[in-house]
């Protein structure tokens, strides 16, 4: 496996998101990286695939900008590359909630380390773990016991929570979904309904993958790119279909 995927994405504030994304644009294309990049005032949400140096080239130099410096990256490995094109594109928001009141910028929930979450379910600690997930990917594979709302889309998330039963308010929340991003946007969305206790997990699944293996999970993970999901390893697991979407 010689090929280098990696997802990261920041949620801060950018004023220049036009002339990143020229510069991030030619940087990728000179390295040979394919993949997406998403720019938007309140941040960067990425998935780019390429030779492994090529891939770390890229990270330096965007971590060289002081906002990226301590931007979290997922990495795994695939045979081939993962994505046809590379496409970067400004954006609203780098993953869509619709809901400008909330910004991670500014409003964040508790994250969960991976290890942390694994220790609470081997406790069988009263924890409810909410998938923000779409329900195709939720099909495919999540934790054990999770409570999903079957989301179309992640644009959907803030008017399917008031189906949420109000007894939840009172017990502890972890959010989760792929890589961080969407649940770092619900969990503060939840903590605006009145739910006392909520967390995100650090990292999403795809963290928790590294940290701590397939315990407490079933199924495989999607992924938005060519592999379609991996397992609890982050190896491309075989599935017969797969739901369409966006980078969320």
């Amino acid at each position: 496996m010689n090929i280098l995927n990696i997802a990261a994405y920041r949620f801060v504030a950018l004023d220049d998101p036009a002339q990143l994304r020229s510069a991030l644009t030619e940087r990728a294309e000179v390295l040979g990286l394919k993949g997406t990049i998403l720019l938007a005032a309140e941040g960067i949400n990425l998935i780019l695939a390429g030779a492994a140096a090529d891939v770390e080239d890229f990270l330096r130099a965007l971590c060289a900008d002081a906002r990226f410096a301590t931007i979290e990256v997922k990495r795994s490995w695939s045979t081939e590359q993962s994505f046809k094109r590379l496409l970067v594109k400004v954006k609203r928001e780098i993953v869509s909630m619709r809901r400008p009141e909330i910004n991670p910028c500014k409003v964040s929930a508790p994250r969960l380390a991976p290890q942390e979450l694994k220790r609470w379910l081997d406790q069988g600690r009263d924890v409810v773990l909410l998938d923000t997930r779409n329900q195709f990917e939720v099909e495919l594979g999540s934790f054990d016991n999770a409570l999903a709302l079957g989301l179309k889309s992640f644009g959907d998330f803030p008017g399917a929570t008031p189906a949420l039963p109000d007894a939840l308010k009172e017990r502890p929340i972890v959010t989760f979904c792929t890589g961080g991003i969407r649940c770092e946007k619900a969990a503060p969305w939840l903590i605006t309904q009145g739910f006392r206790q909520v967390y995100q997990l650090d990292g999403g699944i795809l963290n928790y993958f590294t940290q701590c293996g397939g315990a407490h999970f079933h199924g495989a993970c999607f992924v938005f790119d060519q592999r379609i999901a991996l397992d609890a390893a982050l190896r491309p697991f075989s599935v017969t279909h797969a739901g369409p979407g966006p980078v969320a």
